[in-house]
């Protein structure tokens, strides 16, 4: 799988200029996944428009997204604030290659700060199959509990999939905890954050592909950029069984709970 994360600085476009923006940075790429960052659509750090911009999963947004997928034979993730009746998700939403709708993801965990003025938590994990290619999707802050990426992991998850709105304050976030994340499950995950800067917030970049074995396979600096990898599955079946924590945990937690 060749998959990409669109590392975006769109402030102050619209929905309909960022999914542009994104269509003519993949094009000349053959590409099999790409990524864009929390909140693409809207922007993150916007206050009220993020309900302004709020739209049901089958709305504009998904329909410029879906013309995108097939104009470019690629499944693309992309964060927007999601309404269903009069709540607001910050959600995910995954389109095939075919422009075909695959799955849509609500943040389950709101971190400090203004997120839960504006959205109402989801309360599932959201799994889903790319071919036969198994991902999930989380968004930003659910990434960083090692419980979260070891359930994604249990769950058969090769590929884990993060969309996130990363300030330059939490630097050790990209550069410590995603790969370590990736490492102590085995599995790719990839990590696609905004860049430049949005009404005050400066977003740190440094978006990243982690390789199985904690590695970088890419990593964006700080501006605009789209970052590319190929994505060998192999390498996560041989790194599960070279590092067996999924296997051994459950041996762990006897212990643990033995103690308690």
């Amino acid at each position: 799988m060749r998959a990409a994360v669109f590392q975006g600085a769109c402030a102050g476009l619209t929905p309909a200029e960022r999914i542009e923006r994104l269509h003519s940075t993949i094009t000349g790429h053959e590409l099999d996944l790409v990524v864009c960052p929390e909140l693409f659509a809207s922007g993150y750090n916007v206050g009220e428009l993020l309900h302004e911009l709020a739209e049901p999963k089958d709305g504009p947004i998904m329909a410029g997204m879906s013309e995108v997928a097939r104009a470019r034979n690629t499944a693309i993730v992309y964060g927007y604030p999601e309404r269903d009746g009069g709540i607001v998700y910050n959600a995910a939403a995954v389109i095939d290659a075919t422009g075909e709708y695959v799955a849509n993801h609500r943040k389950t965990i709101l971190p400090p700060g203004f997120e839960p003025k504006h959205f109402i938590p989801g309360d599932t994990m959201t799994l889903f199959s790319l071919g036969d290619v198994r991902c999930c999707l989380m968004i930003c802050y659910e990434a960083e509990y090692p419980e979260a990426v070891r359930a994604a992991a249990e769950a058969g998850a090769q590929i884990v999939i993060v969309p996130t709105a990363l300030v330059e304050q939490w630097r050790s976030v990209a550069m410590q905890l995603m790969p370590t994340r990736a490492f102590e499950n085995g599995v790719w995950l990839l990590y696609a954050n905004h860049a430049g800067l949005e009404n005050g917030a400066r977003y740190l970049g440094a978006s990243c592909i982690a390789a199985p074995d904690g590695s970088d396979a890419a990593r964006a600096g700080r501006d605009e950029e789209l970052i590319t990898a190929e994505l060998d599955m192999e390498r996560v079946t041989a790194m599960q069984a070279r590092l067996p924590y999924l296997r051994d945990v459950e041996r762990l937690r006897q212990v643990l709970m033995s103690r308690s």
